[in-house]
């Protein structure tokens, strides 16, 4: 589980306004009663706003988009081949009209001029660079018989690699059409000896399959979607190493030593080693992109432009096709906006992500560091406080409304205001857009679809009524609420027991969904439903509509219902007087978990403890070994794992293992070029989790495998305590998670230590909820989240411990059942005593610990009695002490517990 943000607090609120033509674009704030005051800014006239990207558009009549130009110029060179187009996937070059020769043409051009600076260390062919290709191929192959002759597919082979991740990775879907679909050109076989055959144990066709898969990883297990994908990308985080620059200490650490060791016989080595290519990630200047984005700022009169991170759907992970920021920046970090004015551009986000800032920005972006006690709280804060009467443009569909209701109300005092073009400027001249994935959508049968959709307009029904004023007369059908607008992707997937592979390690899907009291409307785009799940939507009586009909369907409606994070070209389009604004309940009802839910991620996190259990056995043995293991090892084997495990979808989210400085860095991720060999001197974190078909896993764990320094120990001891403090708490009813967040650090604030990320997030079952210990969403029986504080001591090593936590009623010696609030750890892996200073720990604290050590053992023997190796390292850790015991060979000397 990945160091959380601050968790979006959610409150009951409800907006009533006069209902009122809006003929001008500007409105007298009187309009609205006293009694009931609107904060929302205040909205352009629906008819007058329209909203579309390069190829989409969202008015009545569609327009035609603008045709890339065929220039060929460097980072528009990805093609698409003809045997991928079914996968809706184009890096700008391979329309679906453009011709396979004008393809090639341009391929064979770009090779000449560019495979000498992709090998910079000889100018033959890439071929040379793969041994495993190399002792198959004739010696007579020349240049240009593999460069030209062989075309676009075979030189994505060579550069890229023949795995299915990398084509994965390069936006070419899984390499094959669709098993419904016949290609010609389908390659089944790469450079002559590499068979490309994805067998079920790649794509499982049967989302419903219990039995065991018999899983080969992917490539890269620090990029993987979800097992279904057929076109998911890279994740937001990362396409590239985490420190392309990296940190004193890590450059000290791979000096003298090989990027991939040479001596290390781990599981599929030669898989590792021979076929799997770091992704392309291309740095591009971003120079010549300001000043584009500047003179479409100039037609609009805009002083700032806001760049967001999120997507339509305000969603955590977004595909390709919405990485606009990271594309104007060079910043692929999770969290963060991008402000740009007439002469400056900014980089605005919080202390997880400042040291990969710095890597990745170049000379034309300032870095503004927000959430520190002194400083801005978050760019709003930030913007505000910096404009005077000027014009901030953002894009309505990617700010939620609440985030435009707060800026739209600072900016307004600063006589500024809040602009919204008619389209994206970044879409104006991202002439190479990937698009929007065409991935087919599934069913996920855990429960009765329409039991949910039955809870929602009970829901709905029960909403107060939108009016003038309170009133004790009854509402008139024009008050009435007859529908909610659910765009959360998470919440639509969770409804209608759907799922999807749109966005890489979530199993999700972009649509709109419309429930209303009569009838149910799904916007999506129709050549992702097919037939199977058009007839399951049909039985469910919910219709399906294209994907950008959403915007006029809405024009027509009222008494809809929308939540807090909606986007606020929703509000626009719907005006004041046509919607309600209210926390979702199907938000509130994917977080808390039923029995079947319960149950189910309990017999996941056995089978992802064992895995994980089975990956440190794996890895002591290696190190006590003296062989050098580097941290993209590490994260392969652990997926490797938990690649076999039972009902196994693929990883949760990218693969965290670090060692030394790099595990300072919270959100490091490793890759294979870069990554340090794990060093016995420092910790050794990995944050690592799998998607599996009845629950969402996700463990974190630092291990030690030398003699740690005192620092070092007290350092862990202290997190430990804090982790220790929140499983224990036992706490009233209505109590938050925020309210709780202390517990967690009050040992490390004791020591003058303290991790900037928040401590915890909601945990759901194959999605996230949104509650957790930086959530002022109470807390209540049934909610799941994560317990991860952690210590970071920037160039030296950082520690994190992470459980998943379910809430649980508690019967306490004085009161009722109902009264109290506990947590159970759902959590089986081993916390390992190293690095536990015991002086240091109360008589509670070791209990609790060697606890939790002995059940873990007691609760995963059985599944790992056929492995001797795993059994005899999960009995020694359940059995140690605490720190390295004395040696008594050697007086003062240190050996460690056996």
């Amino acid at each position: 589980m990945s160091p959380p943000p601050l968790c979006f607090p959610s409150t009951r609120r409800t907006f009533w306004a006069k209902k009122k033509d809006y003929d001008d674009e500007d409105h007298d704030d009187d309009d609205i009663d006293d009694k009931f005051e609107d904060t929302s800014p205040a909205p352009s006239p629906a008819h007058s706003i329209t909203f579309r990207t390069d190829t989409e558009s969202y008015t009545q009549y569609r327009t035609v988009a603008k045709p890339v130009p065929r220039k060929l110029i460097r980072g528009n060179t990805r093609i698409k081949p003809s045997w991928a187009r079914g996968w809706g996937i184009d890096w700008g070059l391979g329309r679906e009209d453009r011709k396979d020769e004008d393809k090639e043409d341009l391929l064979k051009t770009h090779i000449l001029r560019d495979i000498p600076a992709a090998f910079p260390e000889t100018a033959q062919s890439p071929v040379s660079q793969h041994s495993s290709l190399r002792n198959s191929e004739k010696s007579n192959d020349t240049q240009e018989e593999i460069l030209i002759v062989p075309g676009p597919d075979r030189f994505h082979d060579h550069i890229l690699g023949n795995s299915p991740r990398n084509r994965l990775r390069h936006g070419f879907g899984l390499g094959l059409p669709r098993r419904d679909e016949e290609s010609d050109d389908s390659p089944t076989k790469i450079a002559g000896t590499h068979s490309v055959t994805f067998m079920d144990h790649h794509i499982d066709p049967d989302p419903t399959r219990a039995d065991p898969v018999s899983f080969t990883p992917w490539p890269s297990p620090m990029s993987q979607g979800s097992k279904n994908s057929q076109d998911s990308k890279q994740s937001k985080d990362t396409r590239d190493s985490r420190s392309p620059k990296s940190s004193r200490g890590s450059r000290q650490s791979n000096k003298n030593q090989s990027n991939v060791s040479v001596n290390t016989p781990t599981g599929s080595a030669l898989e590792r080693k021979n076929v799997y290519q770091d992704p392309i990630r291309e740095y591009v200047h971003t120079y010549a992109r300001l000043v584009e984005l500047r003179k479409q700022m100039t037609k609009d009169n805009l002083d700032y432009y806001v760049v967001m991170y999120e997507d339509p759907h305000q969603s955590e992970y977004t595909a390709e096709a919405d990485k606009r920021r990271e594309w104007i920046t060079n910043f692929t970090g999770s969290a963060g906006q991008a402000i740009i004015s007439k002469t400056s551009a900014y980089l605005i986000t919080d202390s997880r992500y400042w040291h990969q800032a710095e890597q990745e920005l170049d000379e034309n972006w300032t870095l503004i560091r927000v959430g520190t006690p002194s400083g801005h709280r978050d760019w709003v804060d930030w913007i505000s406080d910096r404009v005077y009467e000027s014009r901030v443009g953002v894009d309505a569909r990617m700010i939620s409304n609440e985030t435009a209701a707060q800026l739209s109300s600072l900016l307004q005092a600063k006589r500024s205001r809040l602009v919204y073009p008619s389209q994206n400027l970044i879409d104006l001249i991202w002439e190479d857009k990937p698009m929007r994935s065409k991935s087919k959508i599934y069913v996920q049968s855990i429960e009765d679809a329409s039991q949910k959709l039955m809870q929602v307009r009970d829901w709905i029904k029960n909403v107060p009524p939108s009016g003038i004023t309170p009133s004790t007369d009854p509402p008139s059908a024009s008050h009435q609420h007859v529908g909610t607008l659910v765009t959360n992707l998470a919440c639509i997937s969770y409804v209608l027991n759907l799922r999807g592979d749109d966005i890489p390690f979530n199993p999700i899907f972009t649509s709109y969904l419309y429930i209303g009291l009569d009838r149910a409307i799904l916007f999506i785009e129709q050549e992702k439903v097919e037939q199977s799940v058009r007839s399951y939507l049909e039985n469910l009586d919910v219709e399906t509509r294209g994907y950008n009909d959403v915007w006029l369907f809405l024009r027509t409606e009222s008494g809809v219902i929308i939540s807090p994070r909606t986007s606020y070209a929703i509000s626009l389009t719907l005006t004041y007087y046509r919607y309600t604004i209210a926390p979702s309940v199907i938000e509130e009802m994917m977080s808390v978990k039923n029995e079947v839910e319960i149950e189910g991620l309990k017999r996941a996190y056995l089978r992802d403890g064992a895995c994980y259990v089975q990956f440190l056995a794996w890895l002591d043995e290696k190190m006590s070994k003296g062989l050098q293991i580097t941290e993209w090892e590490a994260a392969w084997r652990l997926t490797e794992l938990r690649g076999k495990a039972r009902n196994y979808m693929g990883p949760a989210y990218e693969n965290i293992s670090a060692t030394g400085p790099n595990a300072a860095l919270s959100h490091y991720r490793p890759l294979r070029s870069s990554s340090s060999v794990i060093d016995k001197e420092t910790p050794y974190l990995n944050d690592s989790g799998g998607q599996y078909r009845d629950g969402t896993c996700g463990t974190t764990r630092t291990v030690h495998f030398g003699h740690p320094t005192t620092e070092q120990c007290e350092a862990f001891t202290r997190v430990l305590q804090g982790h220790i403090a929140i499983d224990s708490a036992i706490f009233p009813r209505d109590t938050t998670g925020r309210q709780l967040d202390v517990l967690a650090r009050r040992y490390l604030w004791q020591g003058g230590m303290n991790y900037m990320h928040g401590t915890g997030h909601g945990v759901g079952s194959s999605l996230k909820g949104l509650h957790g210990f930086s959530s002022d969403v109470p807390l209540t029986h049934g909610h799941v989240l994560t317990n991860e504080p952690g210590y970071y001591k920037p160039d030296e090593f950082g520690i994190r411990i992470g459980s998943v936590l379910l809430v649980r009623d508690v019967r306490t010696k004085h009161t009722d059942l109902d009264s109290w609030l506990g947590f159970e750890r759902l959590t089986c892996v081993p916390i390992q005593t190293r690095m536990v200073l015991e002086h240091m720990l109360s008589k509670e604290e070791k209990d609790w610990l060697n606890r939790h050590n002995r059940t873990c053992l007691k609760a995963l023997e059985g599944l790992l009695r056929d492995d001797k190796r795993a059994l005899k390292w999960l009995r020694r850790e359940a059995e140690r002490g605490f720190g390295v015991a004395p040696s008594p060979a050697s007086p003062g000397g240190n050996a460690d517990w056996n």
